[in-house]
């Protein structure tokens, strides 16, 4: 096995498996780390979904991985409801020129997909399973990794795509800020009387968000945001009693509903790392930041990274420029650092409006829903920033460089 990479990957998650995806386009050698096996979705629909954007669906496109996520795991959503009390608004992707808005995906199907890729392309080479012990400067100026089992690598760049508790992170000495919501996400499908209607829908309650994301089926993705410890006795509740709490959560909005699957929880928090990059590493994804889910927009701001980071490897290695320098990873650092912290803050905002009982706040959070319904161009501007279409996008989000472009 070759040992002597241009970038070593550690984590094959998501965000993980499309870097090396991207760096492969870019003639770029790359180690792909990750401790467990990936395996094909199966008969039971995951637990856990993304409402992927435009700019994913781009991107995943352009690297030859769209085709490969079956239909029936990723279904398009072509308008979202959001309410809370008195107040509404509701986005159409016909108003914005598009067929949808974006897509409902499980997170096992894009994985393996994206999985299923990296082991085409002759300049990824995947070591699973395989877990980072350390890493360090060695005497010629490359990096030394060691793993777990006694196997040492080198590279001139290590990128930490290891999730929340990032170990490349911690080993580089990075700390982290942010807070716990004290809130776990309740996540299960369900089926409903009245059909989805290719539609996101999202009531905003005192406890959290509630969302009904729409599936390929006819079954819709539940992901119920709620105090923890109200969460796990949700959690614990037979299937009839839950679909009765369900049902009069979301006020009948699309009828009685019956829960078809498994149900498991997961911890909210905002976290964001304080540095993005030093030499010789940097971070993407959830080992950067940690966003609420109450937008979907965690793994989307995951792909953008991807997408900014190749970018710039790939033109630091196109000028013959040290693909580890921290001149050429501060180009990817003030790239996404700031908007990642602008979605951060935005969230968190959100999530401290909505959740807060006082009555002025209430009628604010209704008429404000409600203004911007019907103020066309604060609205239009809100859709696309959720499709991802706004800002200073890389090359691979962009639709141009997609091989099927919905219009």
């Amino acid at each position: 096995m070759n040992k002597h990479f241009d970038v070593i990957i550690v984590g094959g998650g998501m965000v993980g498996t499309a870097l090396a995806c991207a760096l492969a386009r870019k003639g770029l050698s790359t180690a792909l780390l990750e401790p467990r096996i990936p395996e094909p979705p199966g008969e039971q629909i995951d637990l856990r979904v993304s409402a992927l954007s435009m700019a994913s669906h781009y991107m995943l496109d352009a690297l030859g991985v769209w085709a490969n996520i079956p239909t029936q795991r990723c279904h398009p959503y072509s308008d979202m409801r959001v309410w809370d009390g008195e107040g509404a608004i509701h986005f159409d992707s016909a108003e914005l020129g598009h067929a949808q808005l974006g897509w409902i995906a499980e997170n096992k199907a894009v994985h393996y997909a994206l999985w299923q890729r990296a082991s085409t392309q002759v300049n990824i080479t995947l070591l699973c399973p395989a877990r980072l012990d350390t890493f360090s400067q060695a005497s010629d100026g490359t990096l030394r990794v060691d793993l777990e089992d006694g196997e040492r690598l080198r590279a001139q760049l290590i990128v930490g795509a290891d999730g929340g508790g990032s170990r490349v992170r911690q080993l580089a000495g990075i700390t982290t800020a942010g807070r716990d919501y004290d809130q776990q996400a309740l996540v299960t499908t369900v089926r409903t009387e009245h059909p989805h209607a290719d539609t996101a829908w999202q009531r905003f309650l005192p406890s959290g968000p509630l969302a009904f994301l729409p599936l390929a089926d006819g079954q819709c993705a539940i992901v119920w945001s709620h105090h923890s410890e109200e969460a796990r006795v949700l959690a614990e509740l037979d299937d009839a009693t839950l679909g009765q709490q369900l049902t009069d959560a979301f006020a009948g909005r699309l009828g009685e509903v019956t829960v078809t699957g498994p149900r498991g929880t997961f911890p909210l928090r905002m976290q964001y790392a304080r540095r993005y990059v030093q030499p010789g590493m940097a971070l993407v994804g959830d080992a950067a930041h940690i966003v609420h889910p109450l937008a979907g927009q965690g793994v989307n701001l995951g792909l953008l990274d991807v997408a900014a980071l190749a970018q710039v490897l790939g033109q630091a290695a196109q000028r013959r420029r040290p693909l580890a320098a921290l001149t050429t990873l501060r180009r990817y650092e003030r790239w996404r650092r700031g908007e990642n912290r602008l979605m951060l803050q935005a969230m968190d905002s959100i999530e401290r409006l909505f959740g807060n009982t006082l009555p002025p706040l209430a009628w604010l959070r209704a008429t404000g829903l409600s203004l911007t319904d019907r103020f066309t161009p604060v609205k239009r501007l809100l859709a696309r920033q959720a499709m991802g279409l706004n800002g200073d996008l890389p090359e691979l989000a962009r639709p141009t460089l997609s091989r099927n472009t919905p219009m």
